[in-house]
């Protein structure tokens, strides 16, 4: 479609991506990147492991990209709002942009925990680059870190302040790290091995009441028990940047809703990338769902970007195969499809002693993502795999019930996936590359 001015409200990769695939499609128009912070788009993974343990300088942690982008960067400036009826992005400053199309890649923040003492510099949460670098000095202070959540960022922290040979304490609600993600078999695998390279776990609890004095933070949990910190990370999940549109009438529940176009759902010419963004993916039923990890950025933001060009009647469904993958202690955890569509997770190579082995996800028979631990050769025959039998259906043949008809997901591992599923049968036609 014909236009001349693409304003991107986002600085980080699914926007820098989407302004690069603008480009190689041969968009000569107008693009004006907005990012609410002062650096240009960087790599975030290396926040939680290679920045804090001092492998890599935040000034390395830039992008390269292949095209001339020509790009008006306005660094260091927020989004205040949509105007969709003058196609005006205005800044905080009260500055408007105009725009013909417009891409949303706002991504997420930190969620903060409202009883956290946040006023003490030794509490700090972990999302941007100036965030790592606050880290860093505070754990250069500290001999003791708690970490209050038990998700991905939170493990990897306490991955490397271990090599950093500082006292690391978790609390998380879950009975075990990661369970909501892995499972539960598999979480416990994970807490184990957190137990074992020396992190002092709190699961199933909560922390109640905050006390902070010149010796230290001290967390109050609700079995009773004090732990007391020098530095304290909150690490409870992510809230996608979504306020500034909160004046549309736009469904905002869990980041911005868009069709599987990446069309966001009641706006013309707009579209929405990444972290922030919620389609349906065709692959793996209807559901309208948010994927916030690296690859997913770089080919939400190409994606959008084909699709703001073409125009809504003319833009293909973006079909990804979601995947991932972490490091703690010393240990890779990969993740391929959706595993959290799955009934039964099957034990399909390795084992849990051994923690090197995959783990196919079923969703009855059907294969809806696979799980791995160090087993990074078996795990792309795996992603080829659930590529393969994840196809986009036709109308007439769709392979996954609605999500309202699924049945909750049990986490449980069985001893071996049963030859008869579809998943087993075709495990043993894919080779080792």
């Amino acid at each position: 479609m014909n236009r001349d001015r693409i304003v991107i409200i986002g600085g980080g990769l699914a926007g820098l991506r989407a302004a690069e695939r603008l480009r190689e499609l041969g968009f000569t128009g107008a693009v004006t990147m907005i990012g609410e912070e002062p650096h240009a788009p960087y790599n975030r993974p290396p926040l939680s492991k290679q920045i804090l343990e001092h492998k890599v300088h935040p000034a390395d942690l830039g992008f390269q990209v292949h095209v001339e982008l020509d790009v008006d960067f306005r660094r260091g400036v927020r989004a205040a709002r949509l105007d969709p009826v003058e196609r005006l992005v205005v800044l905080d400053s009260g500055e408007p942009v105009p725009y013909d199309g417009a891409v949303i890649a706002t991504g997420v923040s930190a969620r903060p925990l409202p009883t956290a003492p946040g006023h003490d510099e030794r509490v700090v949460a972990l999302r941007t680059v100036d965030d790592a670098v606050t880290l860093d000095a505070v754990m250069r202070r500290a001999r003791r870190l708690l970490i209050v959540g038990g998700g991905f960022i939170g493990c990897e922290v306490a991955s490397t302040a271990r090599r950093r040979a500082l006292d690391v304490t978790l609390v998380d609600l879950s009975p075990h790290l990661l369970g909501r993600v892995v499972g539960p078999a598999l979480g416990a695998m994970v807490t184990q091995i957190h137990a074992d390279a020396g992190v002092d776990l709190r699961l199933g609890r909560s922390v109640v009441q905050w006390r902070t004095s010149a010796r230290g933070v001290t967390a109050v949990l609700d079995d009773g028990a004090l732990v007391v910190a020098d530095a304290v990370l909150v690490a409870i999940g992510t809230m996608p940047r979504v306020d500034w549109l909160a004046d549309l009438d736009l469904d905002l529940r869990d980041g911005v809703l868009c069709d599987e176009t990446c069309h966001v759902v009641g706006l013309d010419d707009v579209v929405a990338a990444g972290d922030v963004a919620r389609w349906p993916n065709a692959r793996f039923g209807g559901e309208a769902r948010r994927v916030e990890h690296w690859i997913n950025a770089i080919e939400h933001g190409q994606a959008a970007a084909t699709s703001l060009l073409a125009g809504r009647g003319a833009a293909a469904p973006f079909t990804p195969v979601p995947r991932f993958w972490s490091e703690q202690h010393g240990v890779r955890i990969q993740a391929v499809g959706v595993p959290a569509l799955a009934d039964k997770i099957a034990l399909a190579e390795g084992s849990l002693e051994s923690r090197r082995l995959v783990a196919a996800c079923l969703n009855g028979e059907r294969l809806v993502g696979a799980l791995g631990v160090d087993s990074p050769r078996a795990m792309l025959r795996y992603g080829e795999l659930v590529d393969r039998l994840t196809t986009p259906p036709t109308a007439a043949a769709p392979w996954l019930p609605s999500p309202a008809s699924l049945p909750p997901p049990s986490g449980r591992l069985v001893e071996r996936a049963r030859p008869t599923t579809v998943a087993a049968l075709a495990l043993g036609a894919v080779r080792c590359p």
